[in-house]
């Protein structure tokens, strides 16, 4: 069997730099004051969307392959989906801490009775497992066939977070309905090419 060729240092520490750039930006705002007058919604927003555009790219990973062939890319979905998870946790915990100022009433009202609260609670229950299940020891134990089943529900987290996020800004709609039209493109080529293998296998 092959043996895998490590992935070159100087890549894994663009990639890793390039992943942590949004955490980055957005404390170099904070220490400069550029967060305007919201700066806690400024701060939510950045970091939701942050959890949304890494997870989209996990997502592309797959489709990259079956349309070119590219198997190296699937070094990255990982990492991808820890940096998706990392920046909803820390959305999630932007809404707990700063907003609400980890008052547990304030906040279980506003889970009761906000529909967006909702929502994106909902999208972050579905990656928690998700998370905790992305080391090799798990997929071992999971079984690969339970395991691929356990990772698809990504893509239902990613029209969940697309919900959320559409919710979020309200208005500007321009946004959301990008990420939502990216979203149908990966999904649609992931069942075309699974359409192509199944007609191709039948003969």
């Amino acid at each position: 069997m092959k043996e895998k060729r490590p992935f070159p240092p100087t890549l894994q520490l663009i990639f890793h730099l390039l992943a942590w750039l949004p955490l980055l930006w957005l404390l170099w705002s904070y220490w400069q004051d550029a967060l305007g007058l919201n700066f806690v919604r400024t701060i939510t927003l950045r970091t939701g969307k942050a959890a949304l555009i890494f997870l989209l790219l996990s997502l592309t990973v797959t489709p990259l392959y079956l349309l070119f062939g590219w198997k190296w890319v699937y070094r990255y979905r990982r990492p991808l989906g820890l940096y998706a998870f990392l920046y909803a946790a820390l959305h999630l915990l932007t809404f707990v801490g700063l907003d609400y100022g980890f008052d547990w009433a304030l906040v279980g009202d506003a889970m009761r009775n906000n529909r967006y609260t909702q929502v994106g609670l909902t999208a972050f229950l579905i990656l928690l497992p998700l998370a905790l299940t992305s080391t090799q020891r798990s997929r071992a134990w999971l079984g690969p066939k339970w395991w691929k089943r356990l990772h698809r529900l990504s893509y239902l987290a990613a029209i969940i977070a697309i919900l959320h996020y559409a919710l979020l800004v309200r208005q500007y709609f321009t946004q959301p309905i990008t990420f939502g039209v990216i979203l149908a493109v990966l999904l649609g080529t992931r069942l075309f090419m699974a359409l192509v293998k199944k007609r191709y296998a039948l003969g």
